[in-house]
């Protein structure tokens, strides 16, 4: 046989932003071999893809698959929307390395309870991780408010000279290993102590390495500029890039103004490297926070500690059963993991449409009622903004998902259709791939994903899984080529030896 895998007559969309065509993709060994296979060519396996279009599998830049990777490592929520590679450690929260004193603060109980933090060092996670065989490829960032936890008596209070040291060397060992970077999440309490210095201390230790600073600011509601000129001024300081997690307008006070929000993001780029990730949808999901509690939208509670029967109504709803305020009932509803109504549709369009965006879900697997992007995400770009709202050619979502984010976060030879570069393809009807999860539904796979293949094995086909699980663990790789061209720093040898495959 010349290939392992044929996908003939296919509409070929190679992650650039380039214009598709159609051509007949084989992969040997588990890279793309051609991209225009003859007609005489055979294989193992083919398929017909007329009618269909062939993507590079996507790349989720901002999950919190931290642990789920490893405790259900078939993955279905991802690989069911074309998902072949994700990024765990957003937010500042990340599975390692962490060294719990007692249940994990929040927002780490986003990623499970105390048992599931069982990673003192990053190297621990790593080799969990390739123990688990998960069904996608695995890359990670390392969390500032894991590091803090590590170091720091309390979360309520900045770090001082001795406790940001030892963040800084455990960061180093993380970046030794393979961490692509370091995430902040500085809007929760566990980190909002933290001033811009003690940041900027830890980001120094990331151009050493190639790496990146990722952070959901430390606001995204009025003051939201200036939370962008700190996370600017911190990529600055370190000398590296900067992306700027889900970014939105969050609030009714705040919509309308993307404009102006995308237009501070850009003029830095002209002078840094920076970008930002989002997801598409107008509702925001994350522990129920007080200081977001408000009746100007719909807050739906997704989960709580101590009144489980309350997942799935509103706040609203809740205080009106009990007789209370919406703070107390918040209050009193603690723990606990929310749905925020608190975007507005334009806006969100604005921000997904921006050249500097990709396309991250969010998704928390760990929510007993998550957000439907946790799902749908990815499909949504393609179906509703792409076909049906017209936002931006396919070609464009494509982009989105997964040449920029490839080279955005140094992902070697993953992200486009290039012959040598790993097998990841995602295959798909344009005209019928749409989200199925619901607020209400969330559990739900996409329609119109028609076949998924890792590093060149077949994982997921008309709508199951196929059991083979092929993802690798991901090292970190160079940003020197964030504007494209050839990269510079290590060689291939040095970048496999270290996970870069």
């Amino acid at each position: 046989m010349d290939y392992d895998l044929l996908i003939r007559d296919a509409r070929l969309i190679d992650g650039s932003g380039g214009p598709s065509r159609t051509g007949t993709l084989g992969v040997r060994d588990g890279r793309v071999a051609t991209l225009d296979a003859p007609p005489a060519a055979r294989a193992a396996r083919e398929l017909d893809g007329r009618g269909l279009a062939l993507a590079p599998g996507f790349i989720d830049v901002h999950t919190h698959d931290d642990t789920q990777v490893i405790r259900a490592p078939q993955m279905l929520p991802k690989l069911s929307q074309g998902v072949t590679t994700v990024i765990v450690g957003n937010c500042g929260i990340s599975a390692s390395p962490v060294r719990l004193k007692g249940d994990p603060p929040d927002p780490m109980n986003l990623l499970g309870d105390a048992d599931a933090f069982r990673y003192p060092r990053f190297a621990d996670y790593r080799a969990a991780v390739d123990a688990a065989r998960p069904a996608v490829n695995v890359a990670a960032l390392v969390g500032h408010t894991a590091l803090r936890n590590n170091h720091l008596d309390r979360l309520d209070r900045p770090a001082d000279a001795a406790e940001i040291a030892a963040m800084r060397a455990e960061l180093r060992d993380a970046l030794a290993h393979g961490a692509l970077g370091l995430s902040s999440g500085l809007a929760y309490a566990s980190a909002f102590a933290a001033d811009a210095a003690e940041v900027m201390a830890l980001a120094e230790e990331l151009h050493a390495y190639g790496a990146l600073y990722t952070t959901h600011l430390r606001t995204e509601f009025d003051g939201i500029v200036g939370a962008l000129d700190e996370a600017f001024a911190t990529g600055r300081h370190a000398g590296v890039p900067v992306i700027v997690s889900h970014l939105k307008c969050a609030g009714a006070g705040n919509w309308g103004r993307s404009g102006e929000v995308l237009a501070h993001l850009a003029r830095a780029a002209t002078q840094q490297h920076v970008g930002c990730d989002c997801y598409p949808y107008a509702a925001s999901s994350s522990t129920l926070d007080l200081k977001q509690v408000t009746s100007d939208f719909d807050i739906v509670i997704t989960w709580s500690t101590p009144h489980p029967e309350m997942a799935g109504r509103t706040l609203a709803e809740i205080a009106g059963l009990w007789s209370m305020g919406l703070l107390d009932t918040a209050r009193r509803l603690q723990p606990a993991g929310a749905v925020y109504h608190g975007m507005d549709e334009d806006d969100v369009r604005r921000i997904l449409a921006h050249p500097l965006s990709m396309v991250g879900s969010d998704g928390l697997p760990a929510d007993p009622l998550p957000h439907p992007r946790l799902w749908g995400a990815f499909p949504r770009v393609l179906g509703h903004y792409s076909r049906d709202v017209g936002l931006f050619p396919l070609e464009t979502a494509v982009h989105k998902m997964t040449g920029l984010s490839a080279q955005r976060f140094g992902l070697a030879q993953r992200g486009l259709l290039r012959e040598g570069h790993w097998a990841d393809l995602t295959l798909f009807d344009p005209a019928a791939v749409r989200d199925v999860a619901s607020f209400a539904q969330p559990a739900q796979a996409a329609a119109g994903i028609a076949g998924v293949w890792v590093n060149g094995v077949e994982s997921y086909r008309d709508g199951q899984a196929s059991g083979e699980r092929a993802g690798r663990f991901l090292g970190a790789s160079r940003w020197k080529n964030w504007e494209g061209g050839r990269e510079k720093g290590e060689t291939q040898n040095q970048r496999q030896e270290r996970g870069c495959f």
